[in-house]
């Protein structure tokens, strides 16, 4: 048994990772969870370490389960290959990805420090400094009022990024 890479359609990875489990294939899709703002509030989505591509585990022999209903697996693409060859990932470097996705912390959307541009409410159209976020997922920033720096709570969703 080896692991190899599959290719899948756009943003098609978890039905082809569904699909192919219930077909008994063993896969791996590494996931990140990232930040991201959906209708005015903060939201931790995850999704996949490497868009497009998931992990397969296939017998290297004549005697293991057939590589051909993969091809026509809804949400699969095709098998990635250099030549003829199908690309073979190393175990090792599988096991460091799924060490690497436990440990990993969520992907902020903004940065200390960071320049941010406030969209709605009252202070809209007015830039302020990025400090952190609280437990429930607000925005903690600076803002300069009156030539004296003053910090404020607020929705990281109704915060982006100054162009």
């Amino acid at each position: 048994m080896a692991w190899y890479l599959l290719h899948t359609k756009p943003r098609l990875e978890d039905q082809a990772l569904t699909n192919l489990e219930r077909q008994g294939y063993e896969c791996y899709l590494p996931k990140i969870n990232i930040e991201r703002a959906r209708r005015g509030r903060a939201e931790v989505k995850s999704e996949p370490m490497f868009p497009r591509y998931l992990f397969i585990r296939l017998g290297t022999s004549d005697q293991g389960k057939s590589w051909a209903p993969i091809r026509s697996t809804l949400g699969v693409n095709q098998l990635v290959r250099f030549g003829m060859r199908a690309a073979k990932v190393d175990d090792p470097l599988v096991k460091l990805l799924r060490a690497r996705e436990l440990n990993m912390p969520t992907e902020t959307m903004f940065q200390t420090g960071e320049a941010v541009l406030i969209t709605d409410g009252p202070f809209s159209g007015i830039e302020a400094i990025y400090q952190t976020s609280d437990a429930e997922r607000r925005a903690i920033i600076l803002l300069n009022i009156l030539s004296k720096p003053v910090t404020m709570a607020l929705n990281a969703g109704l915060l982006r990024k100054r162009a």
